[in-house]
C-alpha cells in the first residue's frame, strides 16, 4: 500500500505538470482558431465570408443550389461554440473540476482519472499522439509515408478538420459503437436511458467486455479503412495510424463517454491545425513548413513525454490495482 502510493506519487508530480501544460495549450487554441479564421490571410482570395454551399461537400452532393445564406465564418462560430461548451463540461465534470482532481494525484498518488473528463482528454490525447508518431516512425523506416488528401485552400482545410471530429465521432462512436452496445447490454427501452447510454456507455451494465472490445476493434478497423478509401482519402500509409486512433477513441468512448472521445478527436484536428496555421501566418511560411517549426517540435516533445508517462502510469496502476481495487486508470 505504502510502496504503491510512493511510486504513483513520484510519477504523479511530472504527470500532473504535463497534463496542466497540455490543458493550457488546448485552452489557448480556442482564441488562436478564431484569429486564424477571421484575422489571418491563410485563405488568400477566400476569407471567412466564403459561402458554405460553395464547398466541395455541397457541390459533389448537388446541394449547392440550396437557398442557404451561411458563410464559412458563420459555420465555424457555431462549431467553435459547440466545442467550447463541451470543453467547459469536460473541465467541470463529471464528478469534480479539473484542478481539484489533480491535487490527489500530486499529494497521494491516487489516480482516479474518471473523476474529471479533462484528465481523460489530456492523458489519452498524449497517448494517441505518441502511438501515432511511433506508427509513423516505423512505417517511414520501411518507406511507407502518410500523405494527406489534397486541399487547395488552407482556410477550407482548417474548416474541414474542425468539422470532421463532430461528424466522425457521431458516426463511428455514437452510431456504430453506442447503439450496438445498447442493443447488446441494455435491459430497458426507455428513451431517456438510451440517450444517457449513448452519452456515456458506462451507464450500461457491461458484464462481458469481450463483445464490447470486439466491437471497438472492428469499428476501429473500419475507421482506418474509411480514411484511405472514402472520398478525398489519405494514402494507404494512414490505415494503421487511423485504425490505432479509432481503437483508442472507441476504448475512450466506452471508458469515459462521448465528451472525452470528441475532445481528443478535436485536439488531433483543430488544436494541431490552429497552431500550425498560426505559425504559418506569423512566420510567413507554408503550412507544410510550419509542421517542422521549432514551436511544433516543442509541442511534439511535450506530448511524447506525456504519452510515455501516461502509458507507464497505466501499467503501474494496473499492477497495483490488483492489490488496491480502488485505483482507477
Amino acid at each position: 500500500m505504502q510502496n504503491s502510493n510512493k511510486t504513483l506519487q513520484a510519477l504523479g508530480i511530472p504527470f500532473t505538470a504535463l497534463l496542466s501544460i497540455i490543458f493550457g495549450l488546448l485552452l489557448i487554441s480556442f482564441p488562436i482558431g478564431i484569429y486564424v479564421i477571421f484575422e489571418s490571410e491563410i485563405g488568400g482570395d477566400i476569407n471567412y465570408e466564403y459561402p458554405l454551399t460553395h464547398l466541395d461537400i455541397f457541390v459533389e452532393t448537388e446541394l449547392y443550389q440550396m437557398p442557404i445564406d451561411v458563410s464559412i465564418g458563420d459555420a465555424f462560430v457555431v462549431l467553435w461554440t459547440f466545442y467550447a461548451i463541451i470543453f467547459v463540461i469536460a473541465m467541470l465534470g463529471p464528478k469534480t473540476a479539473f484542478l481539484k482532481s489533480l491535487s490527489p494525484i500530486i499529494s497521494f498518488g491516487k489516480f482516479d482519472t474518471t473523476s474529471n473528463y479533462m484528465i481523460g482528454v489530456t492523458k489519452w490525447f498524449s497517448i494517441l499522439i505518441f502511438i501515432s508518431m511511433m506508427i509513423n516512425f516505423i512505417q517511414e523506416e520501411f518507406g511507407v509515408e502518410i500523405t494527406p488528401p489534397f486541399v487547395e485552400n488552407d482556410l477550407i482545410q482548417f474548416f474541414y478538420v474542425s468539422l470532421a471530429p463532430l461528424i466522425e465521432e457521431f458516426g463511428f462512436r455514437l452510431i456504430l459503437i453506442g447503439i450496438p452496445l445498447f442493443a447488446l447490454y441494455s435491459r430497458t427501452s426507455s428513451a431517456k436511458y438510451f440517450f444517457r447510454c449513448l452519452w456515456n456507455p458506462k451507464t450500461l451494465n457491461i458484464y462481458d467486455n469481450k463483445k464490447a472490445i470486439f466491437l471497438i476493434v472492428f469499428v476501429g478497423i473500419f475507421f482506418g479503412f474509411a480514411h484511405i478509401a472514402l472520398g478525398e482519402s489519405w494514402s494507404e500509409g494512414k490505415f494503421a495510424q487511423a485504425t490505432a486512433s479509432g481503437i483508442i477513441l472507441g476504448w475512450v468512448y466506452l471508458r469515459y463517454g462521448f465528451v472525452v472521445s470528441l475532445l481528443i478527436h478535436w485536439a488531433t484536428n483543430y488544436f494541431v491545425f490552429s497552431y500550425v496555421n498560426f505559425i504559418s501566418q506569423l512566420n510567413s511560411i507554408s503550412v507544410e513548413d510550419a509542421f517542422s517549426h521549432s514551436l511544433m517540435s516543442s509541442l511534439e516533445i511535450i506530448l511524447l513525454i506525456s504519452g510515455v508517462l501516461s502509458i507507464t502510469i497505466l501499467f503501474v496502476s494496473k499492477f497495483y490495482s490488483k492489490r488496491e481495487p480502488n485505483l482507477e486508470v
